[in-house]
């Protein structure tokens, strides 16, 4: 707790040390908001400190969250600053098709809802890696769902490192590095010292406060329009064409925007922080619960954007104010919600919108952290290393040193990647969630004949193909590593990646005709039970 408050205090006083390079008047209304809620945080993460005693306490919160918190908590990992910042620019950039990233990640809901949520919560402890891992062998099949677990999180991280750079480089005059620099710190902090539940309260509040000022922005830029969207979309045509209505100005090629598509969907099904959560509650029913809850939030929120979205085309895109010398958007595209708080509500309100957006940010890395932190130390380490054989307090001490070394790779990332619009990001973090953990989660679950081998070469093809496809595709090839021409065309590569991680697993799983493969076969019944009436849930390790 000595160093909980140390580093406390030097975060209390980044404003000053932000001030000391500012090259424009700081808004004190942000920091001070900022200020106020990170204090909070730290003292819920003193709090949680208190009770975090065990790795159940550490990895889930002892299992003691209640539905309704958990699809706060769940509403606050998804909300995240890819949706309110990134989403909020690919709608003012883009207009209609902007909308493809939040109606992607939404339509993924019902499938967690129905296939996948209390399933996992019958058969897992701690992490996914639980489930998949379940009837066959655990330590190939840990260390691939690890890899993969990992490489989700960290590249989910860099959307919101950066988002949070440039929120703090544009309030407090900082640099870019300095910003990314605290939010690194104070998501060590809180994951550190708190645990699970610290991470789920920083989320609950952080969801509410996103909730409640979202709200009042949509609703300001409703009444400007005379409570008629009809009205808002008619001036949006008016002031940039009837194209901003149309689709096809983000994803032309339909190829690009099927793969985008099953990427935003089948991705949010694979979210490791996401799909951590379900080993938040009780039981079952509590966990289909949490997923009722957290898309009637997430729903609303979204919703909420397209007011967002196109009343920053009429309200921050007409005025010369929010614009810099050379005719872009101050702070850049990602930052046009925060200049359409203050454009509705003032300075005030803008500080508060803008503290709100910091803490989704922190709330979200403190999540990606955790699930992480939880696949080196429990999947990698505790199971897969040491088998079994080691304390509560050594396997939380090796989660804690992760998660140092995680906060500085999410800094490194989070400056390498500094450029990019944060909701592209996230949606190509999401296609390599749904070609590298729902495949084989998805399979594990519902086909009785996978086998190791099948489950280990599907992740690896999920994840290598997703990877060197988005290499060799526009984004880097191309605009990162400045080639004429992207060897591979398309900028999603969902639908070529997922495809690849089914195929390899279907065909080493048939082709599997070993007596280990036929034993974890004949495991299925004895899974299926348990994962629709979850007798034995609350003992299970997953582990035979």
């Amino acid at each position: 707790m000595r160093a909980l408050l140390a580093i406390s205090a030097l975060t209390l006083a980044f404003p000053a040390w932000a001030q000391a390079g500012a090259q424009r008047p700081l808004n004190w209304n942000a920091i001070l908001m900022f200020l106020l809620f990170v204090t909070l945080t730290l003292f819920i993460t003193g709090w949680a400190a208190r009770r975090t005693r065990s790795a159940s306490d550490f990895y889930t919160a002892g299992g003691g969250v209640s539905p309704l918190q958990n699809g706060l908590a769940i509403a606050g990992d998804m909300i995240s600053a890819a949706s309110f910042l990134g989403i909020s620019a690919m709608m003012f950039s883009k207009g209609y098709d902007g909308l493809i990233y939040a109606l992607g990640v939404l339509a993924g809901w019902p499938i967690i809802m129905f296939l996948i949520a209390e399933r996992l919560r019958n058969l897992g402890r701690f992490t996914f890696a639980d489930v998949v891992s379940y009837r066959l062998s655990q330590t190939p099949v840990r260390i691939t769902a690890a890899c993969g677990t990992l490489t989700v999180a960290l590249l989910y991280l860099v959307a919101q490192m950066v988002g949070a750079g440039k929120l703090i480089e544009l309030l407090f005059g900082a640099s870019y590095l300095s910003a990314v620099v605290i939010v690194g710190v104070l998501m060590v902090l809180y994951v550190m010292f708190g645990g699970m539940l610290a991470t789920t309260w920083v989320q609950i509040v952080k969801a509410v406060l996103l909730l409640s000022a979202t709200s009042f922005m949509a609703f300001m830029v409703w009444r400007r329009f005379g409570y008629s969207s009809e009205a808002m979309f008619a001036a949006a045509a008016e002031l940039r064409g009837q194209a901003i209505l149309a689709p096809g100005g983000l994803v032309s090629n339909p190829v690009d925007a099927v793969s985008l598509g099953l990427g935003m969907m089948f991705g949010t099904a694979g979210l490791p922080h996401v799909l951590m959560r379900f080993f938040t509650v009780a039981d079952a029913r509590a966990a289909r619960q949490s997923v009722f809850y957290a898309t009637g939030f997430i729903g609303y929120f979204y919703l909420l954007l397209i007011l967002v979205g196109f009343g920053a085309i009429l309200i921050v895109g007409g005025d010369a104010g929010f614009r810099d010398e050379g005719g872009g958007i101050v702070g850049g595209a990602n930052m046009v919600a925060v200049h359409l708080a203050q454009a509705v509500g003032g300075n005030l309100f803008l500080g508060l919108v803008s503290a709100v957006a910091f803490a989704t940010i922190l709330a979200v890395v403190a999540g990606l952290a955790l699930s992480a932190a939880s696949a080196v130390s429990h999947d990698l380490y505790a199971v897969a290393l040491r088998q079994g054989k080691v304390s509560n307090a050594e396997e939380m001490r090796v989660s804690r040193l992760a998660t140092l070394v995680i906060g500085l790779l999410a800094i490194l990332l989070g400056l390498l990647f500094e450029k990019q619009n944060i909701a592209f990001l996230s949606g190509l973090v999401l296609a390599i969630a749904a070609s590298v953990n729902f495949p084989v989660l998805f399979l594990a679950m519902f086909w009785p004949r996978l086998t190791t081998r099948g489950a280990v070469a599907g992740s690896l093809a999920g994840l290598v193909s997703a990877i060197a496809l988005l290499v060799l595709g526009p984004m880097v090839w191309v605009d990162i590593l400045g080639h004429p021409r992207a060897i591979f065309p398309y900028a999603n590569p969902a639908l070529f990646s997922m495809s690849a991680a089914f195929a390899c697993a279907w065909l080493l799983s048939v082709c599997d005709r070993s007596s280990q493969g036929q034993l974890e076969r004949s495991r299925f019944p004895a899974q299926y039970i348990r994962a629709l009436t979850g007798l034995g849930a609350g003992t299970g390790t997953g582990k035979h």
